[in-house]
């Protein structure tokens, strides 16, 4: 089976996933009661809240309920947000691209910093700067992602004063059109490094924040498969064609390390994805994570619903390129799935 007909075959099988996803979205939502409180008000009567339900479709099964609600999903309409007191699908996108450019961020300091440490603490086994890359790597695993926040927010912004808290300067970014929603992207478009920079400054922190302890993950991973490529046969007859070590590593070794490694990249969006909620609360970010959490606390079920099921789908999205990059890096994986 070639490349483009296993791409093709998880393609076809995506809608299924998120179809899934959204009956499991949807029967969990319920298992809470009916979202009617959202809409309704003390002075109510009980006439009135029966002619709510019946506007919204909630006097009606389960059944009726959910393929109303995917109906609406599909045409766009999430239904209505009780805590932004706005449409869902009007709301949802600002916060989606901040939340998404916040974790991008964070994914790629995860991957560059993970990837380099591994590469360099398994090219190094036992050694100083094998040690040193582990205790980077325990930590980072081993700190909880508000603590490690919260003392990145007490040195440098109550204590240094340096980084910024929430997003981009208002004032800042008017000046130049946002096509994207990402504002460093949008302030390169725009050639505006002045933008850019600001964006990328109040980014800082909470990108370190998300992507140390997925670097951690990243860097276990790399430096054990690097470990164990050094050791097989190809590499010793690498060695003993005269090549220097770095081209032995770089060409040879780290490729068929990276392997495995992918795998924990994709699982590593996941936890990115959940470590947004509580980076966003700390750093005063305006993205789907704080947003999520006072739909909770109002008990927002059009929110929640969405908030879950975007997530959901953009975790399935970056799993299906890392299948698909596994792929490319390792062709048995085509043949043999």
């Amino acid at each position: 089976m070639q490349v483009r007909e296993y791409i093709a075959r998880r393609l076809l099988t995506l809608p299924i996933l998120m179809l899934g996803v959204s009956i499991l979205v949807f029967g969990l939502s319920r298992v809470g009661g009916s979202p009617i409180g959202i809409y309704i008000e003390h002075e109510m009567t009980p006439a009135e809240v029966a002619k709510i339900e019946e506007r919204y479709g909630l006097d009606e099964s389960l059944p009726q309920q959910y393929i109303a609600w995917l109906g609406g999903v599909v045409r766009g309409d999430l239904g209505w947000s009780g805590v932004s007191a706005a449409p869902v699908s009007s709301i949802i996108l600002p916060k989606l691209m901040a939340t998404m450019e916040l974790a991008m961020l964070a994914a790629l300091i995860a991957v560059v910093l993970g990837v380099s440490m591994g590469t360099f603490g398994g090219a190094r086994k036992n050694k100083l700067g094998d040690h040193l890359t582990r205790v980077v790597a325990i930590s980072g695993a081993s700190i909880p992602i508000f603590w490690f926040g919260l003392l990145l927010l007490i040195v440098f912004y109550l204590g240094f004063g340096w980084a910024p808290l929430g997003r981009a300067d208002p004032s800042i970014y008017a000046r130049i059109g946002h096509p994207t929603g990402l504002y460093t992207v949008d302030s390169l478009l725009n050639l505006d490094f002045g933008a850019f920079t600001d964006a990328l400054w109040h980014l800082a922190l909470p990108a370190i924040t998300m992507g140390y302890g997925s670097t951690a993950i990243i860097a276990r991973m790399m430096r054990s498969s690097l470990v164990e490529e050094l050791g097989e046969d190809y590499v010793d007859a690498a060695r003993a064609k005269g090549l220097p070590e770095r081209l032995v590593i770089r060409r040879h070794a780290r490729r068929n390390a990276l392997m495995p490694t992918m795998t924990v990249i994709g699982l590593s969006w996941g936890f990115l994805l959940q470590g947004t909620v509580v980076v966003e609360l700390i750093f005063n970010w305006p993205g789907l994570g704080r947003w999520m959490t006072d739909a909770v606390l109002q008990g927002d079920q059009a929110t929640i619903m969405s908030y879950v099921l975007i997530t959901s789908i953009i975790f399935l999205a970056v799993n299906l390129v890392v299948d698909v990059a596994y792929a490319y890096l390792d062709r048995r994986v085509v043949l043999g799935d």
